[in-house]
């Protein structure tokens, strides 16, 4: 498997094997955020086809609660593995692998992310993977653009975890 920044030849193959939901055009905006240096979008491939992608947000968690709390942290953000049958093959793990190590090149000592409070699968993974508890809560707020072009609200209830990077190897 090779994990590598998203190049602007990337968006169609995304599209074509990891859909955006509705009009949210997905790709195309995390690439856009990481040509203004705001973020890396990170795309997992294996035998040339994307079975993942991660964002690592160099200005941290757009939510106050957690940008107030922790202003230096980047934070993981959108990790996927597709399709769903992929799962727990390993693929997140990688991805999230490479994040950290990005993160530390760019001198960063730690990394955060957020969890939905439903998502027991990932959470146990980053917990196993060294993340930890920060008892900081909030609500993930985002939209989105079905297929008829209705656009949709959603907060979803999250907690924030951290891994400290130093002294973990590169």
């Amino acid at each position: 498997m090779d994990i590598r920044e998203c190049q602007e030849g990337d968006l169609e193959i995304l599209e074509r094997h990891i859909p955006s939901p509705g009009q949210t055009r997905r790709h195309a905006m995390r690439f856009e955020t990481q040509q203004q240096g705001l973020s890396t979008f990170l795309v997992a491939w294996s035998d040339g086809i994307p079975v993942g992608t991660a964002q690592i947000l160099w200005h941290g968690c757009k939510a106050p609660e957690v940008h107030d709390r922790f202003p230096e942290c980047p934070e993981l953000n959108g990790l996927g593995v597709w399709p769903p049958q992929r799962r727990s093959q390993g693929i997140g793990t990688t991805i999230i692998r490479a994040a950290e190590t990005q993160v530390r090149r760019n001198g960063y000592h730690q990394i955060g992310l957020g969890v939905d409070d439903q998502n027991y699968r990932a959470g146990s993974l980053y917990l196993r993977l060294g993340y930890r508890e920060t008892g900081c809560r909030y609500l993930d707020r985002y939209h989105y653009l079905d297929d008829d072009g209705l656009r949709h609200e959603v907060a979803d209830p999250c907690r924030f975890l951290i891994k400290q990077l130093i002294g973990q190897p590169s």
